[in-house]
């Protein structure tokens, strides 16, 4: 079985820099996948990868490499939805994991609001709302979820 590893979404993720501080401290390698060069600090556990500007590009390079015994880092539902049926846990920006019984629940709601953006785009309605701002209840559930997230993986056989 493939080693402990993290793999990070990393074109939008907000709470990188608490990845990183993770990852060094558990000992755990973690590779940021993004589609343009992003700063991060040097060490010998974190990487990135920078693949091509294709669609989905950065998602399928994470959900090919996915595995039983690594952590992605992903607010995108389908990528989530593609690294659990490969084994992996996946834990959102926010700190909430993604489960086997929470997935279909949200590509269902992913669904339903894209169809509401296309009704609402054709309407010409003004568009309100959009994602909740990111607060230190979010970092903080985040961090206590990867932790959690790596010890249980640690422990595995």
């Amino acid at each position: 079985m493939a080693d402990l590893q993290i793999f990070i979404d990393g074109d939008a993720c907000p709470v990188k820099d608490e990845i990183y501080r993770v990852a060094v401290r558990h000992g755990v390698p973690a590779v940021l996948v993004s589609n343009s060069y992003i700063r991060m600090p040097e060490h010998a556990l974190l990487s990135r990868q920078i693949v091509t500007d294709g669609f989905d590009a950065a998602d399928d390079w994470i959900a090919e490499r996915a595995h039983a015994k690594s952590v992605v880092i992903t607010a995108d539902i389908l990528l989530a939805d593609r690294c659990l049926k490969a084994g992996a846990k996946v834990i959102g920006t926010t700190g909430k994991p993604f489960t086997d019984d929470s997935i279909g629940a949200a590509v269902a709601t992913r669904a339903i609001l894209a169809d509401l953006r296309v009704g609402i785009a054709e309407t010409g309605t003004p568009r309100a709302g959009g994602p909740a701002p990111f607060t230190k209840a979010d970092r903080s559930r985040f961090l206590s979820a990867l932790d959690e997230a790596l010890v249980k993986l640690k422990r595995m056989p």
